[in-house]
């Protein structure tokens, strides 16, 4: 890091420096060739906005959820019920810009982005034996969504010296993104008297999106340091809505152990991991209408689903996210 800040503490000092030493100072920072090319580098943080409703987990509704087990009856109670809501439009964005001024009022840019939202929880079920709170069995997933896109925007201002704000607005074109999904389950099922199954899942998911567009506006203003490095702040919304088009399960780790809970001793363990799944447990394609041809669950035995086709891609709902927000950036600019 000390490495990156020198470098960049040198690079400003040329580019300050340069134009001294040719004696060809600016004595307006702001009045540019009608044709001056410039470079951007920025970093900033989102605040999600209009939060909605997370999409599934799989069979899994996006709800927090307490539970007790009644284990003389085999009753379960629900304690209390919560949705869960929020938006991955909240996290950290990094990219750099190229730009061209067609005056010192108006000019285009190309910017190219990077984007890291914060971990959302999506789902959470958790059930305790009644009378005793241990825990009979847990399932919680957390989410978070990686992008990288492109944003072409026109930027216009009234040209001032010294402090110049500015108005930006364009689209957004994501051209990658994943969203990642990972899910820890733990369940506790009675065999016989005295003997119970243990089980433990972990499982990671990466949901692909189809291509889509967003849009963008920013306020700004932007401050000269010397005659070719200006220094900008600026806040910016984005509405970049998102759709699934297809899911793989990357990672899959289940164990189950029987034990006798007399001599906590382990009687037999059984795992599966992500080459034991079938490729409509792997893999699942998002369709907007579910039918009779659908790939389907048909049942369930364990942590296994089953499938019309196990050897086909399961079917699923598609489901919708918004990785747009409200933020402030902050960045310099060098004009060549």
């Amino acid at each position: 890091m000390k490495r990156i800040i020198l470098l960049f503490t040198v690079m400003s000092t040329i580019t300050c420096l340069n134009p001294l030493l040719a004696q060809d100072v600016k004595k307006d920072y702001n009045v540019v060739p009608s044709s001056e090319f410039y470079l951007k580098v920025s970093g900033g943080y989102f605040f999600s906005v209009f939060p909605g409703q997370f999409p599934d987990v799989g069979p899994y509704a996006p709800h927090d959820v307490r539970s007790t087990y009644n284990p003389a009856t085999g009753a379960s109670t629900v304690v209390s019920d919560k949705v869960l809501t929020g938006s991955y439009g909240a996290g950290a964005r990094g990219g750099i810009t190229f730009g061209w001024f067609f005056s010192k009022y108006v000019s285009v840019e190309a910017a190219f982005n990077y984007y890291h939202s914060k971990k959302n929880l999506m789902t959470r079920q958790l059930t305790t034996v009644q009378g005793s709170g241990q825990v009979a069995g847990s399932i919680e997933s957390h989410g978070y969504a990686n992008a990288l896109d492109f944003a072409p925007s026109v930027v216009i201002s009234p040209g001032y010296e010294k402090i110049n704000p500015y108005v930006r607005f364009g689209l957004v074109v994501p051209y990658w993104g994943r969203l990642h999904i990972e899910t820890d389950a733990q369940t506790s099922t009675p065999v016989s008297t005295g003997v119970v199954a243990q089980t433990t899942i972990h499982r990671e998911e990466e949901v692909h999106p189809n291509i889509t567009l967003g849009f963008q506006g920013a306020l700004g203003v932007s401050m000269p340091v010397c005659s070719r490095l200006d220094v900008f702040v600026e806040a910016e919304y984005r509405n970049v809505p998102a759709k699934s088009k297809k899911k793989e399960v990357t990672v899959y780790d289940e164990k189950t152990n029987v034990v006798n809970l007399a001599t906590n001793q382990v009687i037999s363990t059984q795992q599966r991991s992500l080459n034991d799944l079938t490729t409509a447990e792997r893999n699942t394609e998002y369709v907007t209408t579910i039918d009779q041809n659908s790939n389907t669950p048909t049942g369930k035995s364990g942590a296994k689903t089953t499938y019309k086709d196990d050897n086909k891609p399961a079917n699923d709902f598609k489901s919708y996210i918004n990785i747009g927000g409200l933020g402030a950036n902050a960045g310099v600019r060098w004009r060549f």
